[in-house]
């Protein structure tokens, strides 16, 4: 049995939105372990007397929809009032004892593939300040965020996967951290096969950033971390963008991430063989 709870503020103003992808964030955990979601718990935080009732409707309206979506119940929840809106889900769901997925089993060999785009964080910001057009992120970017990652996980289930996690607020190279430290050995990032979402990096060249963006560069500079690609300022942000509901880095055998990178573009999921996984002194090094 596997428990996660997690919970957002609004990274968008439209509350259906926001209660698909809080929800898509708070599901991806239990995915990210090789598990299935079996049931949900809201977890709601609502300025009752500040904003309408409708506005906590359509957000719960979207977190019922992606659950059942997930083939999951939700069976309750607690809500509490706030002077700021904030929701999300306590899910549970099963795995396999023999078969549970962590962030600390990759092994030099190992190629990463990564199934979503980076850059939401900053694009939220840049939404909120006026500088991006909502329609634009309502296009491509949110139905993206607001995807489950079930169906990634599932076909990556079918290769030897040695080591998963979703990429969230601690940015790309956070994580990638996290996977280094996991398996004593050094990542290799390969700078121009991350998938951004269009408009991020001209919204870091607009001067736009996040408030996380300053912590993740602090806790990746300690950790043996060498940058060897030409990159400049908006380029560099980038690979410290926090993420909303990101995508699933997968770790497995190289010989075999070319048929799951296959098979998870025919499934319409726009992932990308991002780096590898090398024998040396722990740490990560950006080419």
């Amino acid at each position: 049995m596997i428990n996660t709870v997690d919970f957002i503020t609004p990274p968008v103003d439209d509350p259906y939105w926001f209660g698909q992808i809080s929800a898509a964030n708070s599901i991806s955990d239990v995915y990210s372990m090789g598990g299935r979601p079996l049931t949900a718990l809201n977890v709601v935080m609502f300025p009752s007397k500040h904003l309408d009732m409708g506005v906590l409707r359509d957000i719960l309206k979207g977190g019922h929809d992606k659950v059942v979506e997930a083939g999951a119940c939700l069976v309750g929840g607690h809500t509490v009032d706030d002077e700021e809106p904030k929701y999300g889900l306590c899910v549970n769901g099963v795995v396999h004892p023999k078969r549970i997925i962590t962030n600390a089993g990759s092994r030099p060999g190992d190629a990463l593939l990564l199934t979503k785009p980076l850059g939401s964080g900053v694009l939220f910001n840049s939404v909120r300040s006026g500088k991006f057009p909502f329609a634009e992120l309502e296009k491509e970017i949110l139905p993206s965020l607001a995807a489950l990652n079930g169906r990634a996980m599932e076909l990556a289930l079918g290769h030897d996967l040695h080591a998963c996690t979703d990429i969230t607020g601690f940015g790309i190279l956070g994580h990638l951290l996290e996977i280094a430290h996991g398996c004593d050995a050094r990542i290799i990032v390969r700078y121009r096969d991350l998938p951004f979402y269009p408009g991020a990096r001209e919204m870091y060249k607009k001067g736009e950033t996040t408030g996380s963006n300053k912590a993740n560069r602090a806790m990746v500079a300690g950790h043996h971390f060498k940058m060897t690609a030409a990159l400049d300022s908006s380029e560099d942000e980038l690979l410290y963008d926090p993420q909303t509901s990101g995508g699933l880095l997968l770790s497995l055998p190289s010989d075999q991430a070319g048929k799951l990178l296959g098979q998870l573009r025919e499934a319409g999921i726009k992932a990308e063989n991002i780096g590898e996984v090398i024998a040396e002194p722990v740490g990560i090094t950006v080419i």
